[in-house]
């Protein structure tokens, strides 16, 4: 499948899950802040990709599970470098480019775009 072609059935999942207009569907579109998703949400887009593209997405392969929050991975409210090393680890699908700078865990909902979606899927299509 060509990027496209992925864009346009995330597309077709996000209007779905989080019920919004296709065009507020964009590849900069940030899922929560942008597209108004909650966490339950996560779960539906989660599941809703695997039937659209015929992938299985394991616990926190998509989204984090949590471990960059644990106490050796915050200090004063910031992701430490560690913490940062290992979303990037588990998360390759992410551009940390522009949050790395003030990693802050409550912007860490930031990084999940609908193009952090399409290149997820692309990675999980080449495996």
């Amino acid at each position: 499948m060509t990027r496209d072609e992925i864009f346009a059935k995330i597309k077709d999942v996000l209007t779905d899950a989080l019920g919004v207009d296709d065009d507020e569907v964009t590849g900069s579109a940030r899922l929560q802040a942008d597209l108004g998703a909650e966490s339950i949400d996560y779960l539906d887009i989660s599941f809703k990709l695997e039937q659209a593209f015929g992938i299985k997405i394991g616990q926190g392969e998509l989204f984090p599970d949590g471990s960059a929050q644990n106490a050796g991975f915050v200090k004063d409210g910031r992701i430490t470098p560690d913490g940062i090393d290992l979303l990037k680890k588990k998360l390759p699908h992410v551009d940390f480019a522009a949050w790395e700078k003030d990693p802050q865990i409550s912007k860490v909902a930031n990084l999940f775009t609908v193009d952090a979606l399409v290149n997820f899927v692309q990675r999980k299509l080449a495996a």
